[in-house]
């Protein structure tokens, strides 16, 4: 790893963040919260994990990346905006009608989008099956999972551990954004569910766990993940702040759906644009 690569990602993060604030803007509404706080977990996949064809989006060789949490689309639509496979200006299409970009993931809009997801807990289930087909044809190709920690509540997330496991899957990465919020509140008061790099580990995967607004701490776990030799699937557990990078809506006391006033997203692009990173023009 080097110092370049995490400024490049860093600044993916940063632009990430604009992508998906300008995006809120155009509806006035939106899953904000997640999109700030996933945001350099999205970057590290998408500008430095991935192996991706901007112009190809369909490629066979390409890593499949799949948004089974389908309430992040927008968080999504800004890492493939910053990937070249979407153009910044359908951005401003966000949510209308006819729109590539609709409020929830669904692969059959959007390119890049592999899978429709939102019905929690399946999109580990795809990646299993989607994981050991690529190995049964020898696909250098990678399944990177992202999910929620909501899912952790599913029994389907936990079936589909095991069988990865049990499958060998070691072209299977899966992502957990730990921001511990949930529609009906905190996500350990709904149904608790640490420790849980033990749980994981009893399952039989790689684990690792990481601070997930941590660019340097991601890139270098990213970069385990794939190095990693034992016949094994990865996990990669991400604690991350919801609104992260905009101090007046990290401190909002629900941000699931976070509530943001029309004058406060060009406030909130201003606080970016202040803490631009090193190096971004």
């Amino acid at each position: 790893m080097t110092d370049t690569t995490v400024q490049q990602v860093a600044a993916a993060a940063w632009r990430i963040r604009r992508y998906a604030l300008r995006m809120g803007e155009v509806q006035g509404q939106g899953y904000i919260g997640q999109a700030l706080g996933y945001a350099d977990v999205l970057a590290t996949a998408f500008a430095h994990g991935m192996n991706l064809k901007p112009d190809e989006p369909e490629w066979e060789g390409r890593d499949r990346f799949l948004l089974s949490h389908g309430h992040y689309a927008i968080a999504c639509y800004a890492a493939l905006i910053e990937a070249g496979i979407i153009p910044e200006e359908e951005l401003e299409t966000y949510g209308s009608d006819d729109s590539r970009l609709p409020m929830s993931g669904m692969a059959t809009y959007t390119p890049g989008m592999e899978i429709s997801g939102g019905s929690l807990g399946q999109g580990l289930c795809i990646g299993v099956g989607m994981a050991l087909g690529l190995k049964h044809k020898q696909s250098a190709a990678w399944v990177v999972n992202s999910m929620s920690d909501g899912e952790l509540d599913e029994g389907s997330t936990w079936e589909a551990a095991m069988s990865a496991a049990h499958h060998g899957l070691s072209n299977l990465i899966v992502l957990v954004d730990i921001n511990r919020q949930q529609a009906d509140g905190n996500s350990h008061t709904i149904l608790g569910f640490e420790p849980l790099e033990d749980k994981w580990t009893s399952f039989g995967w790689y684990v690792q766990r990481v601070n997930g607004n941590d660019v340097s701490a991601l890139v270098t776990a990213f970069d385990n993940a794939k190095r990693y030799p034992e016949n094994q699937p990865r996990v990669i557990l991400c604690d991350t702040l919801m609104g992260k990078g905009v101090p007046f809506l990290e401190q909002r006391d629900k941000n699931h759906f976070i509530r943001v006033d029309a004058d406060e997203w060009q406030k909130a692009l201003a606080v970016l644009d202040a803490n631009k990173p090193e190096g971004v023009l």
